[in-house]
Protein backbone atom coordinates (compact mmCIF):
# COMPACT_ATOMS: atom_id res chain seq x y z
CA UNK A 1 0.00 0.00 0.00
CA UNK A 2 1.40 3.69 -0.29
CA UNK A 3 2.68 5.10 2.62
CA UNK A 4 0.93 8.41 1.99
CA UNK A 5 -2.50 6.26 1.41
CA UNK A 6 -1.79 4.65 4.65
CA UNK A 7 -1.32 7.81 6.66
CA UNK A 8 -4.65 8.89 5.52
CA UNK A 9 -6.13 4.88 5.86
CA UNK A 10 -4.71 5.15 10.07
CA UNK A 11 -6.12 8.89 10.48
CA UNK A 12 -9.43 7.47 9.67
CA UNK A 13 -9.22 4.65 11.70
CA UNK A 14 -7.95 6.65 14.94
CA UNK A 15 -11.05 9.24 14.54
CA UNK A 16 -13.36 6.43 14.38
CA UNK A 17 -11.66 4.71 17.29
CA UNK A 18 -11.79 7.46 19.42
CA UNK A 19 -15.36 7.71 19.23
CA UNK A 20 -15.78 4.43 20.10
CA UNK A 21 -14.28 5.11 22.97
CA UNK A 22 -16.77 7.55 24.02
CA UNK A 23 -19.17 5.24 23.43
CA UNK A 24 -17.78 3.07 26.07
CA UNK A 25 -16.38 0.24 23.73
CA UNK A 26 -12.76 -0.65 23.13
CA UNK A 27 -10.71 0.07 20.61
CA UNK A 28 -7.51 -2.08 19.02
CA UNK A 29 -6.17 -0.86 15.87
CA UNK A 30 -4.17 -4.10 14.17
CA UNK A 31 -1.88 -2.97 10.81
CA UNK A 32 -2.50 -6.18 8.98
CA UNK A 33 -4.78 -9.40 9.54
CA UNK A 34 -1.76 -10.83 10.40
CA UNK A 35 -1.64 -8.67 13.67
CA UNK A 36 -5.46 -9.45 14.93
CA UNK A 37 -5.06 -13.08 16.09
CA UNK A 38 -2.67 -11.68 18.80
CA UNK A 39 -4.53 -8.67 19.78
CA UNK A 40 -7.46 -11.55 19.89
CA UNK A 41 -5.44 -13.53 22.19
CA UNK A 42 -4.90 -11.13 24.59
CA UNK A 43 -8.47 -10.59 24.82
CA UNK A 44 -8.96 -13.76 25.95
CA UNK A 45 -8.73 -15.96 28.63
CA UNK A 46 -7.63 -19.69 29.72
CA UNK A 47 -11.02 -21.82 30.02
CA UNK A 48 -13.16 -19.30 28.62
CA UNK A 49 -16.28 -20.78 26.33
CA UNK A 50 -15.76 -18.68 23.04
CA UNK A 51 -18.37 -18.66 19.58
CA UNK A 52 -19.25 -16.60 16.84
CA UNK A 53 -21.30 -15.41 13.89
CA UNK A 54 -20.76 -16.02 10.01
CA UNK A 55 -17.53 -13.97 9.27
CA UNK A 56 -15.29 -13.95 6.29
CA UNK A 57 -13.52 -11.39 8.31
CA UNK A 58 -13.00 -14.00 11.35
CA UNK A 59 -11.25 -16.75 8.29
CA UNK A 60 -9.15 -13.76 7.11
CA UNK A 61 -7.99 -13.26 10.25
CA UNK A 62 -7.20 -16.97 11.30
CA UNK A 63 -9.16 -16.41 14.44
CA UNK A 64 -10.62 -19.99 13.71
CA UNK A 65 -7.84 -21.59 14.21
CA UNK A 66 -6.64 -19.84 17.40
CA UNK A 67 -9.85 -20.30 19.17
CA UNK A 68 -10.26 -24.30 18.30
CA UNK A 69 -6.66 -24.44 20.70
CA UNK A 70 -7.35 -26.62 23.76
CA UNK A 71 -7.13 -23.44 26.00
CA UNK A 72 -10.60 -22.53 25.08
CA UNK A 73 -13.84 -24.11 25.04
CA UNK A 74 -15.17 -23.62 21.38
CA UNK A 75 -18.27 -23.63 20.36
CA UNK A 76 -18.21 -24.48 17.08
CA UNK A 77 -21.49 -23.60 14.83
CA UNK A 78 -19.99 -25.65 11.76
CA UNK A 79 -20.32 -29.03 13.06
CA UNK A 80 -24.13 -28.88 14.48
CA UNK A 81 -26.40 -30.25 12.54
CA UNK A 82 -29.63 -27.74 11.00
CA UNK A 83 -31.98 -29.57 13.33
CA UNK A 84 -30.20 -28.44 16.69
CA UNK A 85 -29.16 -25.01 15.29
CA UNK A 86 -32.00 -23.04 17.15
CA UNK A 87 -30.93 -24.57 20.18
CA UNK A 88 -27.08 -23.88 19.59
CA UNK A 89 -27.77 -20.19 18.78
CA UNK A 90 -29.76 -19.60 22.41
CA UNK A 91 -26.59 -21.37 23.94
CA UNK A 92 -24.51 -18.88 22.60
CA UNK A 93 -25.96 -16.10 25.13
CA UNK A 94 -23.78 -18.33 28.00
CA UNK A 95 -20.87 -18.05 25.99
CA UNK A 96 -17.89 -15.60 27.64
CA UNK A 97 -16.77 -14.26 24.43
CA UNK A 98 -18.61 -14.12 21.10
CA UNK A 99 -16.54 -13.03 18.07
CA UNK A 100 -18.13 -11.11 15.15
CA UNK A 101 -17.94 -8.82 12.32
CA UNK A 102 -19.79 -5.72 11.75
CA UNK A 103 -21.69 -4.47 8.56
CA UNK A 104 -20.54 -0.61 8.82
CA UNK A 105 -18.91 1.33 11.35
CA UNK A 106 -19.90 4.82 11.53
CA UNK A 107 -16.54 7.87 11.37
CA UNK A 108 -18.38 9.03 15.02
CA UNK A 109 -18.42 5.53 16.86
CA UNK A 110 -21.65 3.57 15.98
CA UNK A 111 -21.90 -0.31 14.91
CA UNK A 112 -24.30 -0.93 12.34
CA UNK A 113 -25.35 -4.59 11.92
CA UNK A 114 -27.87 -6.27 9.72
CA UNK A 115 -29.26 -9.86 9.89
CA UNK A 116 -31.58 -12.95 8.86
CA UNK A 117 -31.54 -15.23 11.67
CA UNK A 118 -30.42 -12.58 14.10
CA UNK A 119 -28.64 -14.53 16.21
CA UNK A 120 -25.22 -12.51 15.96
CA UNK A 121 -27.17 -9.39 16.27
CA UNK A 122 -28.88 -10.80 19.35
CA UNK A 123 -25.26 -11.94 20.84
CA UNK A 124 -24.00 -8.59 20.27
CA UNK A 125 -26.47 -6.80 21.78
CA UNK A 126 -27.06 -9.04 24.70
CA UNK A 127 -25.70 -12.05 26.46
CA UNK A 128 -21.84 -13.23 26.12
CA UNK A 129 -19.86 -11.61 28.69
CA UNK A 130 -17.39 -10.08 25.87
CA UNK A 131 -17.72 -9.23 22.07
CA UNK A 132 -15.05 -8.99 19.91
CA UNK A 133 -15.60 -7.26 16.66
CA UNK A 134 -13.08 -7.63 14.02
CA UNK A 135 -13.24 -5.16 11.01
CA UNK A 136 -11.22 -3.79 8.04
CA UNK A 137 -11.26 -0.04 7.26
CA UNK A 138 -13.30 -1.13 4.46
CA UNK A 139 -16.05 -1.33 7.02
CA UNK A 140 -15.69 2.54 7.88
CA UNK A 141 -18.19 4.70 6.74
CA UNK A 142 -19.67 8.49 7.45
CA UNK A 143 -23.10 8.48 8.56
CA UNK A 144 -25.92 5.62 9.53
CA UNK A 145 -27.20 6.68 5.94
CA UNK A 146 -23.47 5.37 3.79
CA UNK A 147 -23.76 2.50 6.32
CA UNK A 148 -26.84 1.57 4.66
CA UNK A 149 -25.99 2.07 1.34
CA UNK A 150 -23.00 -0.21 2.51
CA UNK A 151 -24.91 -2.83 3.30
CA UNK A 152 -27.32 -2.90 0.49
CA UNK A 153 -24.47 -2.65 -2.40
CA UNK A 154 -21.57 -4.00 -0.79
CA UNK A 155 -22.60 -6.48 2.42
CA UNK A 156 -25.70 -7.91 1.68
CA UNK A 157 -25.35 -9.22 -2.23
CA UNK A 158 -21.94 -10.97 -1.86
CA UNK A 159 -23.10 -12.76 1.39
CA UNK A 160 -26.54 -13.85 -0.75
CA UNK A 161 -24.27 -15.02 -3.06
CA UNK A 162 -21.87 -17.01 -0.37
CA UNK A 163 -25.22 -18.60 1.42
CA UNK A 164 -26.84 -18.95 -1.70
CA UNK A 165 -29.90 -17.39 -0.90
CA UNK A 166 -32.60 -16.67 -3.94
CA UNK A 167 -32.75 -12.70 -3.38
CA UNK A 168 -32.78 -9.63 -5.81
CA UNK A 169 -29.90 -8.58 -4.78
CA UNK A 170 -27.67 -11.99 -5.33
CA UNK A 171 -29.14 -11.82 -9.04
CA UNK A 172 -28.57 -7.94 -9.19
CA UNK A 173 -26.19 -6.94 -6.90
CA UNK A 174 -27.39 -4.51 -5.11
CA UNK A 175 -30.93 -4.23 -3.18
CA UNK A 176 -34.45 -3.54 -4.83
CA UNK A 177 -34.84 -0.63 -2.47
CA UNK A 178 -32.44 1.14 -4.54
CA UNK A 179 -33.42 -0.21 -7.77
CA UNK A 180 -36.62 1.75 -7.15
CA UNK A 181 -35.16 4.80 -5.79
CA UNK A 182 -38.08 5.98 -4.16
CA UNK A 183 -37.96 9.52 -3.07
CA UNK A 184 -39.58 8.04 0.51
CA UNK A 185 -37.39 4.62 0.92
CA UNK A 186 -37.01 3.35 4.18
CA UNK A 187 -33.51 1.87 5.84
CA UNK A 188 -35.39 -1.05 6.22
CA UNK A 189 -36.95 -1.64 2.79
CA UNK A 190 -35.86 -4.53 0.94
CA UNK A 191 -37.17 -7.81 -0.94
CA UNK A 192 -39.76 -10.17 0.44
CA UNK A 193 -37.62 -13.11 -0.32
CA UNK A 194 -37.99 -16.01 2.06
CA UNK A 195 -34.30 -15.55 1.56
CA UNK A 196 -33.95 -12.34 2.61
CA UNK A 197 -31.05 -11.68 5.25
CA UNK A 198 -31.28 -8.24 6.17
CA UNK A 199 -34.51 -9.20 8.66
CA UNK A 200 -33.67 -7.28 11.69
CA UNK A 201 -30.85 -3.99 12.49
CA UNK A 202 -28.88 -3.34 15.27
CA UNK A 203 -27.83 -0.03 15.78
CA UNK A 204 -25.04 -0.07 18.77
CA UNK A 205 -24.31 3.29 20.25
CA UNK A 206 -23.11 4.34 23.66
CA UNK A 207 -23.16 1.41 25.42
CA UNK A 208 -24.26 1.29 29.55
CA UNK A 209 -21.13 -1.44 29.80
CA UNK A 210 -17.87 0.09 29.23
CA UNK A 211 -15.99 -2.67 27.45
CA UNK A 212 -18.08 -5.12 26.87
CA UNK A 213 -17.50 -4.32 23.14
CA UNK A 214 -14.28 -4.59 21.89
CA UNK A 215 -13.51 -3.50 18.61
CA UNK A 216 -10.16 -4.11 16.58
CA UNK A 217 -10.25 -2.31 13.49
CA UNK A 218 -7.74 -3.42 10.70
CA UNK A 219 -5.59 -1.47 8.49
CA UNK A 220 -6.75 -4.10 5.05
CA UNK A 221 -9.74 -4.38 3.67
CA UNK A 222 -11.26 -7.55 5.03
CA UNK A 223 -15.04 -9.58 4.78
CA UNK A 224 -17.84 -7.51 2.79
Amino acid sequence: MDENVKITIEKRINKTGENLKKNNMDFYYAPTKADVRDIVKSLLKKGDVITHGGSVSMAECGIYELISSPDYSYMDRTKIPPEEIKDFYRKSFFADVYISSANAITEDGVLYNVDGNSNRIAAIAYGPESVIIIAGYNKIVRNLQEAEIRVKTYAAPPNCVRLNCDTYCAEMGECVSLANQKADRQICDGCKSDGRICCNYLISAQQRHKGRIKVIIVGEELGY
